[in-house]
């Protein structure tokens, strides 16, 4: 007997209201009218507070969250966060900017990144931020940049791990990496950061993103914890700052479930009763992107024509995989599979199709949603991309065959 097909996590985080998916209360057709062109992004402000309140209410108190803004940019969305988070990790000097615009409290950005530029790391100590030193390179621009400044290098050491977040995503710790210094190469770092006069607060680790499993995030946490303890006895100062990295993931294809955080949050429960007593001193971070903008945000485009392909039918689009690359599968760099897709305007059809929704590039890559089962689409009709918040616009070939450039609300 043949297995059911697996089906997309239901996407009931934007109601439904007359037929219509609604943004932030907004029917879709009126938003996009407001917006006066498609396609475009829209985030919902209030899924996104709704996210982080969620969350704080599953983690224990004192857990610090940090949003990693490389997911989503947007300015004004970042300056939403800011108000919602503990702290804001940046991957450039640009990025700091945004941050440092949107209010953000100097000593709670944090910089990571392994190929810091010397003016970048002068910009961070000018700031007052937390660098995350990545190798033994950045001690003496630091130092260079702290003694021309007259302020303090404060610094962290973002650590390579000898261990891998388990059913990631993408794996950023473990085995040789470009991110951080290997953990047996940390002590002597730490001599070094001490005999350079910088000022050390903590330690980064990031073993990984982009994972369901919560049973794999606990064991990185645990395991980043005993770490992050036996490197502190080789520590120029006492742990005031511990990043213990993200990894929650969100649903994008089918049979993918959400990630349940209770029992992550029931983890860091017992490790801050732990870091009580063998690291007194120390904040526990928890550092998230996608996790917190991944589903408050979505991908509109219009459909410009509908044609039949030896009797296929092709929703044909003004959007493509050079606004939401990942949408398309990455240039056809991995295993593509679908997004969740809806016909915004058409959600209580019931005349169903299979369909693929294409975009206008003269490529076969530019495909969005390839052999979906959605309700019977016309031109004019809005095709809505689910699990946008994150990756999207700034992650994708915006300039690539000279289409215009897009707009991004949030709502």
């Amino acid at each position: 007997m043949n297995k059911p097909a697996p089906t997309h996590t239901p996407m009931t985080q934007f109601p439904v209201r007359d037929g219509e998916l609604t943004i932030g209360g907004m029917p879709l057709t009126r938003l996009a009218a407001r917006v006066g062109q498609t396609p475009f992004y829209a985030h919902d402000r209030g899924l996104l507070t709704r996210r982080v309140a969620q969350l704080r209410e599953q983690l224990p108190r004192g857990i610090q969250l940090h949003y990693a803004m490389k997911a989503n940019p947007m300015p004004v969305l970042v300056c939403h966060m800011a108000g919602l988070v503990d702290g804001i990790d940046v991957a450039s000097a640009g990025e700091l900017k945004v941050a440092l615009d949107a209010g953000a409290d100097p000593a709670d950005i944090s910089f990571a990144g392994p190929g810091k530029q010397p003016l970048e790391l002068q910009q961070a100590v000018a700031a007052g931020i937390l660098v995350n030193i990545e190798s033994f390179r950045e001690i003496p621009l630091l130092a260079q940049a702290s003694e021309q400044l007259g302020l303090p290098a404060r610094v962290a050491v973002r650590v390579n791990p000898d261990f891998e977040l388990k059913s990631s995503g993408m794996k950023m710790g473990g085995g040789p990496k470009q991110f951080g210094v290997d953990a047996e190469q940390v002590p002597d770092l730490l001599q070094a950061i001490g005999n350079a006069g910088l000022h050390f607060e903590g330690f980064h680790l990031f073993a990984g993103s982009q994972n369901l499993q919560a049973g794999a995030i606990v064991e990185a946490q645990q395991k980043s914890f005993e770490l992050a303890c036996r490197l502190a006895e080789h520590a120029p100062a006492p742990i005031r700052f511990l990043n213990l990295g993200g990894g929650f993931g969100i649903p994008y294809f089918p049979g993918e479930r959400p990630l349940d955080p209770a029992p992550i949050g029931d983890n860091l429960a017992t490790l801050q009763a732990e870091a009580a007593r063998r690291l007194p001193e120390a904040a526990l971070v928890i550092e998230l992107g996608r996790y917190f903008v991944g589903e408050a945000g979505v991908y509109v485009c219009r459909i410009l024509d509908r044609k039949l392909s030896r009797g296929h039918p092709y929703l044909v689009t003004d959007g493509g995989l050079h606004q939401h690359l990942a949408a398309s599968g990455n240039f056809g760099q991995i295993i593509r599979k679908n997004y969740p897709v809806a016909i915004g305007n058409r959600m209580d059809e019931t005349e169903m199709e299979t369909a693929s929704v294409v975009g206008p590039l003269c490529t076969p890559l530019d495909l969005l949603a390839d052999r979906m089962t959605l309700p019977k689409a016309q031109p004019g009709d809005l095709v809505v991309i689910f699990q946008s918040g994150a990756y999207g616009l700034t992650a994708s070939p915006e300039k690539f065959l000279g289409h215009p450039g897009i707009p991004e609300i949030l709502v």
